[in-house]
């Protein structure tokens, strides 16, 4: 009925079938999240509108087609996006080890994105870098932890604030800067958190936690966690058994059966 069918090259590599599912745009970058199935395209700035279609139809159908999440942007897009996220881990960098602005930049031009990655990384990894040497990276691996520890600290004093419960404290997976998201959110009991569906967490417009990329096996564990006490309190109510028998049950007579017994009793 005059219907336009599009092929597309398979291919069993997540990324390449992409790009194929986007042709004719040409794609100049993918950043993959497997654990996600989010796939980040970079495409020319002048391939932009052919890329997402009419109405965004060709990347909503490459998303099906897929089952990947696809998020495109521009090389401009993505250049400024950079500089941006230079400049914010740069200055958590500095601010949080309290050293000169050029040690957070070498930090992040290393590849360096959090504080745990300083904190917990193999010493020379930190020692190798141009002009550190195993005394920086001692200091600055010691100062990321007491750094942590400071953070956590405060999270969770803001979380007890907020009254957010210690038993939703104490799941595994969730860390303290989530309990004050939650507690922000008004998830503050086991059973408010067990009552919410995974893409209530994890959505990626309006999941409460979108921004710690849980994933969807990670929020299902917290939210089966946060139900557990409702099979426990099922299994602690007591068993009610109805005694069906009418009959009144005959206590011997010690006293009798002592008597009985000294009538059989024969003197020598």
């Amino acid at each position: 009925q005059g219907e336009k069918i599009d092929i597309i090259q398979w291919s069993p590599d997540a990324a390449s079938f992409i790009v194929n599912a986007l042709a004719p745009a040409e794609v100049q970058k993918v950043v993959l999240d497997e654990d996600n199935q989010r796939i980040e395209v970079v495409v020319p700035d002048d391939q932009l509108s052919l890329a997402i279609g009419r109405r965004g139809q060709n990347v909503r159908l490459a998303s099906q087609l897929t089952g990947w999440v696809i998020d495109i942007l521009t090389e401009a897009e993505e250049s400024e996006r950079r500089q941006t996220e230079f400049i914010e881990r740069s200055t958590m960098f500095t601010e949080s080890l309290d050293v000169e602005e050029t040690i957070g930049q070498l930090l992040v031009a290393e590849g360096f994105s959090r504080l745990e990655e300083v904190a917990f990384v193999a010493l020379n990894e930190i020692a190798m870098i141009e002009g550190f040497d195993d005394e920086i990276a001692e200091e600055l691996q010691a100062r990321a932890v007491a750094a942590l520890a400071q953070r956590d600290a405060d999270f969770d004093e803001a979380r007890k604030s907020l009254g957010v419960v210690d038993d939703i404290a104490a799941i595994e997976g969730i860390i303290p800067e989530m309990l004050v998201v939650l507690g922000n959110a008004g998830i503050k009991s086991l059973d408010d958190l067990g009552d919410l569906a995974s893409d209530e967490l994890t959505d990626s417009e309006e999941g409460i936690l979108k921004e710690f990329d849980l994933g969807e096996e990670k929020a299902n564990k917290i939210i089966m966690a946060a139900r557990a006490h409702w099979f426990d309190d099922e299994e602690d109510e007591p068993a009610v058994v109805e005694d069906e028998s009418d009959e009144t049950p005959v206590v011997e007579d010690e006293s009798e059966v002592d008597a009985s017994d000294d009538s059989d009793v024969v003197a020598e």
